[in-house]
């Protein structure tokens, strides 16, 4: 789970970022708000010079994690793009048994589609920057969702928002059990978590999840998903300990792979 045997870029990443989160103030906040910008401050570390200048031009000062988390605000927008058209962006549907390559996106679009598409907008120069910006702020957000595996539902339960639970207490369901139940009751910042799983996260292990290929994401969530399904409505303790380990690596993954998918993308425009 990133230690003492870092080298290299990734050593000067994973340092810059434990010591710069001990002096930025510790706000808590709430996969959910909190899940998507640790995904975005781990990305932020292992982001290639060139990516880095890629963003900035785009989205100025704004890093990762504050640009993560948009998506979900602009869903109360009236625009018609937020009101009939950016909902299925969030996820894919893959049945059991399936893979997302036998079964393809529905005529609505899903995350996978989203990516290409906004990949391309991100990257167009002739295009409005306010239209790149959405389209960049929306990549950061869909690669975070497609690592929360009750994002890649099988279609019979709306990715576990009709599987309603008990959660310490609390009414609620699967899925957001998963989007921030499980979070929030770390009791953490965003950056305080950011920096505790990567001072825990091998970096051997780091290189091997550098894939920018949503494919072998999406496959990875899918199988997961059928173990998260709780054997009782009531769920507490033994739940949260037993999700731990995968939680904690799927928001690991989600910031090692928005960084490999932004050095691709960028990096693809520089023509390398």
């Amino acid at each position: 789970m990133l230690h003492h045997r870092l080298s290299g870029p990734f050593r000067r990443a994973f340092a810059a970022l434990a010591i710069a989160t001990l002096v930025v103030p510790q706000t808590a906040l709430a996969w959910g708000q909190n899940g998507h910008r640790v995904v975005g401050e781990i990305g932020q570390s292992l982001l290639t010079d060139e990516a880095r200048r890629g963003v900035a031009e785009i989205l100025d000062n704004e890093s990762l994690a504050e640009a993560s988390t948009w998506p979900d605000f602009m869903k109360a927008s009236p625009e018609k793009f937020w009101q009939e058209e950016a909902s299925p962006l969030h996820y894919v549907t893959i049945p059991k048994g399936k893979s997302y390559a036998e079964v393809g996106p529905p005529p609505e679009g899903d995350a996978i589609t989203a990516l290409a598409r906004f990949r391309q907008q991100a990257l167009d120069r002739r295009l409005p920057r306010e239209q790149r910006a959405l389209a960049l702020r929306f990549i950061i957000h869909v690669v975070g969702d497609l690592h929360q595996p009750m994002h890649v539902g099988d279609g019979s339960d709306r990715g576990g928002n009709d599987v309603k639970v008990d959660f310490f207490g609390q009414p609620t369901n699967l899925h957001s059990v998963w989007d921030s139940g499980l979070i929030d009751r770390q009791q953490l910042s965003y950056s305080e978590m950011s920096r505790w799983l990567m001072r825990a996260t091998d970096i051997e292990q780091a290189r091997k999840w550098m894939t920018p290929d949503p494919l072998v994401w999406v496959a990875e969530s899918a199988a997961i998903r059928p173990g998260l399904y709780p054997e009782s409505d009531r769920i507490s303790w033994d739940y949260a300990f037993a999700h731990d380990a995968i939680l904690k690596q799927r928001l690991s993954q989600g910031g090692v792979r928005l960084a490999a998918y932004l050095n691709a993308m960028f990096a693809q425009e520089s023509g390398r």
